[in-house]
């Protein structure tokens, strides 16, 4: 697996009962800790978590000469996970992330070297790999983003199964996206951000214009009200798993990995060559349950990745994955 896109130092300051008004002083009870983010690095680490090998899994994207720098590189390192990272002269990308209590989260973003991610890198890496999987994170990737549907093209020539995600774009609107979803196998966006890119009033309506533009399969994420997974087949919606949050921070990236982990275990012999267009109810049904798991793990705790594992999904799973598919809807499309 190739997974490319934005890497980012997450400076998370959480347990906040109220922000600091301008000149106070607020004392932080449950701590300020750092933490890998960056939506491939968040994915890469909970596959490792997940069950799949880190040797299997390779991130390429531009980090600083820094400690935040450092700090990425040696993570990866140690979750086993090959890494191939431009050192620029730009500053790490951070992110300060601000947690009060019964609020959601609040991101302050300093775009740093990730903005300088070289379209070149990430092409000669899927010529090199010719991953099983290719995963990329775009919308402040610079380049990157502008080249993103040859980029997703390339991955397909070299039969990659694409999986392509969004943040919300630096300096520019959704117009680069949609082009590229003719090469998405997988597309994965929350509802806020579908609306976005399609100009739509209606996630229905929105989510129908995606599919006509390309992708094989929509992944939609709606945080408190659960998920939906829509093909040119049907449509399935998901309610969410029950857990108490403590932080959703990178929640969407733990929905993806959950999402890629069942596929490659599932699928690993074929996935090169599988349409999820015309895949059946169970296996979308299957595939929705295991990232919702994955992200409402995530949750449980701070940080993007410190509280997932495979044994924490399975024993959600087994709790509540019974309820999840009672409640489940589905509506067929053709």
């Amino acid at each position: 697996m190739l997974a490319c896109g934005f890497l980012v130092a997450d400076i998370s300051v959480s347990g906040l009962d109220k922000l600091a008004e301008p000149g106070e002083l607020v004392y932080v009870k449950d701590g300020i800790s750092l933490h890998v983010g960056g939506h491939p690095a968040n994915l890469s680490i909970n596959l490792v978590k997940l069950g799949i090998s880190g040797s299997e899994i390779c991130v390429v994207g531009n980090v600083g000469n820094d400690v935040f720098g450092h700090f990425i590189e040696n993570s990866l390192s140690s979750a086993g996970i090959r890494s191939q990272l431009r050192r620029s002269s730009a500053g790490t990308t951070k992110d300060v992330i601000i947690l009060v209590r019964g609020q959601d989260r609040r991101y302050h973003v300093d775009l740093g070297a990730s903005w300088e991610t070289d379209p070149e890198d990430v092409k000669t890496a899927i010529k090199e790999h010719q991953p099983l999987v290719f995963y990329i994170a775009s919308g402040m990737v610079g380049k990157v983003d502008d080249t993103l549907g040859e980029i997703l093209k390339l991955a397909k020539s070299e039969g990659s199964f694409t999986f392509l995600d969004v943040v919300t774009p630096y300096g520019k609107g959704w117009d680069f996206v949609i082009p590229a979803l003719r090469w998405a196998d997988a597309f994965h966006c929350n509802d806020q951000e579908i609306l976005q890119i399609t100009r739509r009033n209606d996630v229905e309506a929105a989510s129908e214009e995606v599919m006509n533009y390309g992708a094989k399969i929509l992944l939609l994420t709606m945080g408190k009200r659960g998920a939906v997974a829509r093909t040119r087949q049907l449509e399935l919606a998901q309610p969410a798993f029950e857990v108490e949050v403590v932080d959703p921070t990178g929640a969407g990236d733990a929905f993806c990995a959950g999402v890629t982990a069942f596929l490659i275990t599932q699928y690993k012999e074929t996935l090169r060559e599988l349409d999820l267009s015309g895949v059946s109810q169970h296996v979308v049904s299957e595939a929705l349950l295991m990232g919702q798991a994955v992200s409402a793990v995530k949750c449980t705790g701070i940080g993007t990745t410190s509280a997932v594992s495979r044994d924490r999904a399975l024993k959600l799973l087994k709790e509540q994955g019974g309820k999840v598919r009672a409640l489940q809807r589905v509506k067929m499309l053709i």
